[in-house]
């Protein structure tokens, strides 16, 4: 017997004999079966396309609709988590496959019915964390969060690099930006230490409209990045010890100046803490466009470059916010817009959510290539995005097409006619 036909015999062995589900099994499948069936027994499959891991793999088990059929195959006793471990990796959580299925697109308003497979690949990498399962690299990568309250963001090889708390706030040297009040701008890891330009150039924003804020006494990573991975009693800690600060602060409400912590305030704190969440979360882009509407900032000086802009999947596909960062582009004086229908950007990602460029940053590149390679089919100098996570890739790619890749707010901070500072790359 040849080792081909060796393997095909197990596989059809195993197939026939029932497997049993352990506790945490038989929780994840209850809970994710009718998701599951709804996926199974549509059998459109719409949503290969616009996956930007499959575009790359071109590997069945890396689809969504894989991600549902092995909730199918668990509960049928053919699958264990041990089985399909690797699959549940190969997703950014862009949520663009819950957009292009027809179970939420066709009956979704009727039946109230939403294919949410970003939840079923966070459930099930919160299994692989509780049957030790989990990939050494995001392990690597939330113990150093752990340790250092924040995430190293500039490199995981050693110690030496200035991540951590005693270093959280210097972005912000030379600002003069008070610790609490009402409002305050929450700076993500990536931001806070790798791009610290973005920090700068929004709150030189914010000052320049007079919009009064502060920042935390002692600030966490939001605890999302744990999240995704599927370390969720971490990330419960950091959203909790967070929000104990902004409390003891008088805060009330929170600026987000990046999409992943949109989301996480959004959707996993007021998940994990109920009505005790009653703080008002503004995200960046919102606010700075109605900032722009109302005249209290204003963007006199020309920029001129041909560019056109990144949907980040957490504000286009997760959030619906499409129409400020377009908005805010076409205010700037100098600037030639090169639009794409958004619709079409549901296939449109950089590859830098969800963990993927911790554990696969080879997929992640890619990702970020062909996003590239979209953008120099319009013919332009300078790719804009509203996201600092997916802003290291796709500068990577750009440098290799030749693009620029800016972010929104450094444009904002050019024709407001503020000098940033800053790293603007490690």
């Amino acid at each position: 017997m040849t080792t081909a036909d060796h393997t095909e015999r197990k596989n059809t062995v195993d197939l026939a004999m029932p497997k049993p589900l352990d506790e945490v099994e038989q929780a994840f499948v209850d809970k994710w079966h009718e998701n599951a069936y709804g996926c199974f027994s549509s059998g459109h499959k719409f949503c290969r396309e616009v996956c930007p891991v499959t575009q790359v793999t071109r590997n069945e088990n890396h689809t969504p609709t894989a991600f549902h059929a092995n909730v199918v195959a668990m509960e049928k006793g053919h699958l264990n988590i041990e089985d399909v471990a690797d699959d549940y990796v190969h997703c950014t959580q862009c949520g663009a496959c819950e957009l292009r299925c027809p179970n939420t697109l066709m009956v979704g308003d009727f039946y109230r019915a939403r294919t949410e497979t970003v939840k079923v690949v966070r459930a099930a990498r919160a299994m692989l964390v509780d049957k030790g399962l989990d990939r050494e690299k995001w392990k690597q990568w939330n113990r150093l969060t752990d340790e250092l309250k924040n995430e190293p963001v500039l490199g995981v090889d050693d110690g030496s690099q200035p991540n951590g708390q005693a270093y959280v706030r210097n972005w912000a040297e030379g600002l003069d930006i008070p610790i609490g009040g009402e409002t305050i701008m929450f700076v993500d890891c990536e931001a806070a230490f790798y791009r610290t330009s973005l920090p700068r150039a929004i709150a030189q924003i914010l000052q320049k409209a007079g919009y009064e804020f502060g920042l935390m006494n002692e600030q966490w990573c939001c605890g999302g990045p744990a999240a995704e991975m599927g370390y969720v009693e971490q990330s419960m800690r950091f959203a909790r010890h967070n929000i104990d600060d902004w409390r003891a602060s008088g805060v009330k409400r929170i600026i987000a100046i990046e999409p992943h912590d949109y989301v996480h305030f959004t959707e996993d704190y007021p998940a994990y803490f109920g009505d005790e969440f009653d703080f008002e979360v503004i995200q960046i882009v919102d606010l700075v466009a109605e900032l722009i509407r109302q005249g209290r900032l204003k963007l006199t000086v020309p920029i001129d470059r041909v560019v056109t802009y990144h949907d980040p999947c957490r504000l286009n596909k997760r959030k619906g916010i499409h129409e400020a960062p377009r908005e805010i582009l076409r205010a700037i004086p100098g600037l030639t817009f090169k639009d794409v229908d958004r619709v079409t950007q549901w296939a449109y990602c950089s590859g830098g959510g969800g963990g993927l460029p911790i554990e696969k940053p080879e997929i992640t590149a890619e990702i970020s290539r062909r996003r590239l390679e979209k953008a120099a089919e319009l013919e332009v100098d300078t790719l804009v995005s509203a996201c600092v996570w997916s802003e290291r890739p796709l500068s990577a790619a750009g440098e290799e097409a030749g693009i620029e890749v800016k972010d929104l707010m450094e444009m904002v901070a050019e024709s407001a006619g503020i000098e940033i500072g800053g790293r603007t790359r490690a």
